[in-house]
Order: C-alpha cells, then structure tokens, then sequence
C-alpha cells in the first residue's frame, strides 16, 4: 500500500542546508564526518521562551519539514547545525515520522 506524503513537495520552498552529526569514531579515533544536505523545507518560525532556574531564557525558533528521508544512512538526527535564510542556527532535535509499513513518510528538523 502507498502512503500519502504528508509534506507535499510543492510546498517545500524554503532553501536550506544542514551538516548533521553522525555518532561514533573512525578507525582513528576521530569522530565521523558530518552528512551535508541542501535542498528545500518547509520552514515555520515559531519561538517559546522558558525561564530556567538559572533565569535563562531559551528560544525554539522554528521548524524544518522535509518530504520523505532526508539522510538515509542516519537512523536518527542527533545534532547539527542550519543555515536558513542567511542564518546559521544548531539542530535540537530530529524526528523521522514513520508510515505503519517502517517507511519514512517525512523528516522535521528542530532548530533553535
């Protein structure tokens, strides 16, 4: 059975480029190379403010959603960094929203 795509592609025109984070070490102890992406997201601006208990205030400053598996060879997004809009932003969280049969139906990028 196919599944509908729930991050059309047609509404994806927001430019953007990511380096995630891969975990684990080379053969020489170094950690791995980062996996590069670039394409288009449909991007949403969003911002909460927390105060901590050391006062601190930390914004979410939006979300990236991408159709289908944006990095294959990752089983998940760990980290990383953003550059959106001219902005480079660091990666909080990354989700792979499934289909029922194991496929990947679309990816969101947490970036703050």
């Amino acid at each position: 059975m196919k599944y509908p795509c729930l991050v059309p592609k047609r509404l994806c025109r927001t430019g953007i480029s990511l380096q995630m984070d891969r975990e684990g070490l080379n053969e020489y102890g170094e950690p791995l190379e980062a996996v590069a992406y670039t394409g288009k997201c449909n991007y949403q601006d969003k911002v909460k403010t927390v105060l901590t208990a050391e006062k601190k205030l930390i914004e979410i400053t939006g979300s990236a959603l991408f159709p289908g598996d944006i990095c294959p060879e990752l089983p998940v997004i760990s980290g990383g960094s953003a550059v959106i809009f001219g902005v480079q932003r660091r990666i909080l969280e990354g989700r792979k929203a499934r289909n029922p049969d194991g496929t990947v139906n679309y990816t969101e990028v947490l970036l703050i």
